[in-house]
């Protein structure tokens, strides 16, 4: 129950080098549901904050869940995601902290281009750290969904990517895109008060999630969204052969990007 719930805010991605200046800093609040019916039951709320300086992005996600299946049977899940990633796309530093059922297990890891190479170490609640290296392709969760945004804009229909995953598997996603038909994506709650939109626009996407180095396998969630222009998510619907999960935008603030010298 916890992965489909923390996939909700994760970055998208596309295929190749990102190129910047597309996505907005802003801050989006959602709220969860367990189903995709019009009156699901409500069972927490995501944030998503991400603010630009010149050195980079601060991403900072803030998941908190409680599922009650029956009387005898309830789940209170939180994730917290904090990460720095930077200008160029080439480094990512985090931390996430996560409790079911008070439990507490926190992650570390880092990213870091060295040369030709791609390196990532990630420290687990428990055993030494883990060191590998992933392929080069892969980008960094904000450079991600900048050049999601560029191939939805060239008409690319379809398309895979890799992707760094630092609060579900701390990992490589690969990550399968196809832009859907309008008709094709779940509709707006009717309950939810209006919220004001970015204006521009925007592509409704489905994605599949698969292990990206372990590819043979068949893909893990598959996750439906209104993408649009500037990086904003709604309408997510994460599905995963057991549950359905949705996430519906309820509040959102744009911000000013910072005016940077050019690399």
């Amino acid at each position: 129950m916890f992965r489909p719930v923390c996939l909700l805010l994760l970055a998208l991605l596309a295929g190749a080098s990102p190129a910047f200046g597309q996505m907005q800093p802003h801050r989006a609040e959602y709220t969860l549901r367990l189903g995709a019916a019009a009156n699901a039951p409500r069972i927490g709320t995501a944030v998503q904050d991400l603010s630009q300086d010149c050195a980079g992005w601060h991403l900072k996600r803030d998941i908190t869940t409680e599922i009650a299946l029956t009387a005898a049977w309830k789940m209170s899940l939180s994730s917290k995601f904090d990460a720095q990633e930077a200008r160029s796309g080439n480094a990512l530093r985090y931390r996430t902290v996560q409790v079911q059922n008070g439990t507490t297990r926190e992650f570390k890891g880092r990213v870091q281009k060295a040369g030709n190479e791609l390196r990532a170490e990630v420290a687990y609640p428990e055993g030494p750290p883990s060191q590998f290296t992933i392929p080069v392709t892969t980008l960094m969760p904000v450079a991600a969904i900048d050049h999601l945004i560029e191939r939805l804009r060239a008409k690319a229909a379809a398309f895979p990517a890799l992707m760094f995953d630092g609060e579900v598997i701390n990992d490589v996603f690969l990550i399968d895109v196809t832009e859907l038909d309008d008709g094709r994506l779940r509709g707006a709650r009717p309950a939810d008060k209006p919220v004001a939109l970015p204006k521009g626009k925007s592509w409704p996407v489905f994605m599949t999630f698969t292990r990206g180095r372990q590819q043979a396998q068949r893909p893990l969630f598959s996750v439906t969204a209104q993408v649009f222009e500037n990086g904003v998510l709604d309408r997510l619907t994460v599905e995963t052969g057991l549950v359905t999960v949705t996430a519906d935008l309820q509040s959102l603030e744009m911000r000013p990007t910072p005016n940077c010298p050019r690399a």
